[in-house]
């Protein structure tokens, strides 16, 4: 009995050898990048978010940099993410909607990408159906209108490719390419899209002066007697400048398109999209999830004077009775002054959000 008990335990120590195993040289270790959060969101909101099984690192950034740009995803190659999220754009496109890659248009407008890290609700698209950016990710590539694809094909072309299963190899270690990982690494690339430069923002550091008008126009946007805006996009105290919430802002009577109420079958959510950030304004144009706004001038002729009833508006649009909050010219034009100082020009020009 103890010779077996000494040989035993000759074998655990044997086994516990120092010498390396196919396992450990394999090991994967990747580089750690975390968001760089900039000062006015670090000292006025909470921390991102950020999956425990999707953590940002070099690799996996470069990855999806790489397949968001790449028209691989698409079934005859012709069609990549920045298709319809170009970076001049602040990621969206200048189009009413999206043409896909068999000349089909979409029924909305593209939505910017910038700041979703901060999305806490995990609520994307203009109707809330995905439930986190990894989610989002996925749709795209299947979307008969889109890039009509199959990610058995995608999966397929990216295992037959040249360069990418390095690339997965570095992002995600020695494991098989699959959707989940091409989404992971796409969602990574889309969380650094972090826009904090505008003028605006610079003047909330010290470092910017606003003119009379645009000072006008913030009035004009917190008060409730006039502009009404910052119930809806936010303070000055809210850098993300919406609150990712769905609402129905008096655009139609009735509705092709029932937004959340598709989503979430229920008639009360009948015509209720999601708040989009007014951060960018500049660069996003048509504005409204179907496009119908060409300019600014008319998306805030339209809370001025052309809300619309409806069963399901929403109770903050207070004026609707009157057709909306009927503002002088003067304070359209300084309304107007003021949201375009949200823009951030450095954003659209990052190198490190262009094309790789």
């Amino acid at each position: 009995m103890k010779k077996w008990l000494v040989y035993s335990i000759l074998c655990i120590c044997l086994s516990c050898s120092n010498e390396p195993t196919d396992a450990d040289t394999d090991m994967y270790v990747p580089t750690p990048s975390p968001l760089q959060i900039p000062e006015l969101f670090e000292n006025l909101i909470i921390p991102p978010v950020i999956p425990i099984n999707n953590p940002q690192t070099v690799d996996g950034i470069s990855l999806g940099k790489k397949l968001f740009f790449d028209p691989i995803l698409s079934a005859n190659n012709s069609q990549a993410c920045a298709s319809c999220h170009n970076p001049q754009n602040a990621f969206t496109d200048n189009a009413k909607f999206s043409i896909g890659i068999d000349g089909i248009a979409g029924n909305r407008n593209s939505m910017p990408l910038f700041n979703m890290a901060w999305n806490y609700d995990e609520l994307f698209f203009w109707d809330g159906h995905a439930f986190s950016l990894e989610h989002q990710a996925l749709e795209p590539v299947t979307n008969p209108i889109e890039m009509h694809n199959t990610w058995n094909v995608v999966v397929s072309r990216l295992q037959e490719s040249t360069e990418y299963p390095e690339l997965f190899r570095k992002a995600f270690g020695n494991v098989p390419i699959t959707k989940e990982l091409a989404t992971k690494a796409i969602a990574q690339f889309e969380r650094t899209l972090i826009s904090a430069n505008s003028k605006f923002d610079r003047y909330l550091l010290g470092e910017a002066v606003l003119t009379p008008e645009e000072e006008n126009g913030l009035n004009v946007f917190m008060d409730e007697n006039r502009g009404d805006c910052f119930h809806c996009h936010g303070n000055p105290n809210n850098p993300l400048w919406t609150d990712n919430i769905f609402h129905n802002n008096g655009l139609d009577a009735t509705f092709s398109d029932l937004g959340l109420g598709q989503v979430s079958g229920d008639p009360a959510d009948n015509g209720k999209f999601k708040s989009p950030s007014l951060r960018n304004l500049a660069f996003t144009a048509p504005f409204m999830h179907d496009g119908r706004f060409n300019t600014l001038d008319e998306v805030i002729n339209h809370y001025s004077e052309g809300l619309v009833y409806s069963p399901t508006i929403d109770p903050l649009m207070k004026k609707v009775d009157e057709g909306g909050v009927h503002l002088t010219p003067q304070d359209k034009s300084d309304l107007k002054a003021f949201l375009l100082s949200l823009s951030d020009p450095s954003f659209i020009n990052n190198p490190d959000f262009q094309m790789p």
